[in-house]
């Protein structure tokens, strides 16, 4: 599968997926994924920045609330949309383009810092799109990516739960079989069943590949890693949203800051 081939499968998700998520319902995001990632994110107060893989624009939205100036892409055209008719009325518009993270349409050395939420793992090439995002970069800006983490979340993996329904382990197993294109088929579990009434189930691109091989595309494109965080709930989050007490058990995600050196200009 290529990447325009992955392409049409967001694009169609992309309206139940917006609609789903506007009521609440991925609560994983929400309750644990994006406050995290938040967090861990430096001041980015008048810098000017790029969100890869923006979906609907939730995150891109947050980062323009801290006061940065952003630029978003999405492969998934109907994504982008939905996105920009959130922005009618904003005085700062965020400037959204339908665009593969493997083909950027933006100058070199063009932006102070990028993001990418939960996208770069349901793409292939990611070797050419972290080259991609180093390209855009200034020297000395930075990269923080989150993707589902890829030693709990193998081809093959189960959920474990005791007598009273509480999680308690990961069942993993072919960690190091690697997945090119395989579909997910699947919606938000919290979503009620009224809620998904009539939709058919997200197409997910899955691209499995292990640790080290993140870790080394990220140093073979001529990123510097700079933090790595693996989040989970807090004790008062897993009470207050008990559908993610099972991220107290191993990391569904992997959060990584890297940054573009001084010295490099390319």
């Amino acid at each position: 599968m290529d990447h325009r081939e992955a392409g049409r499968l967001w694009d169609g998700n992309a309206a139940a997926w917006t609609l789903l998520s506007r009521q609440g319902w991925d609560v994983y995001r929400d309750a644990v994924n994006t406050p995290a990632f938040l967090e861990m994110l430096p001041d980015i107060a008048g810098k000017l920045g790029l969100d890869v893989g923006c979906g609907e624009g939730h995150n891109t939205r947050l980062f323009r609330e801290r006061g940065a100036r952003m630029y978003a892409v999405d492969v998934a055209p109907t994504f982008v949309r939905l996105a920009a008719e959130m922005e009618a009325h904003e005085k700062d518009a965020i400037r959204y383009a339908a665009a593969s993270a493997l083909e950027l349409p933006f100058a070199a050395r063009q932006f102070d810092f990028v993001t990418a939420v939960m996208s770069l793992m349901d793409l292939p090439g990611h070797a050419q799109a972290f080259q991609e995002i180093h390209r855009v970069l200034r020297a000395g800006g930075f990269l923080q990516f989150s993707i589902s983490h890829p030693c709990f979340t193998p081809p093959y993996r189960r959920l474990l739960r005791n007598a009273r329904g509480e999680a308690y382990a990961v069942e993993v197993g072919r960690y190091f079989d690697r997945v090119d294109g395989k579909i997910d088929r699947w919606l938000f579990s919290a979503a009620p069943t009224a809620a998904k009434a009539g939709m058919k189930p997200f197409e997910v691109p899955v691209f499995h590949r292990t640790l080290s091989e993140w870790l080394n595309t990220v140093l073979a494109a001529g990123f510097v890693l700079e933090q790595v965080a693996e989040p989970k709930a807090g004790e008062a989050t897993a009470r207050r949203v008990p559908l993610v007490q099972d991220t107290r058990v191993v990391a569904y995600f992997l959060h990584i800051r890297c940054r573009k050196p001084v010295c490099q200009s390319g």
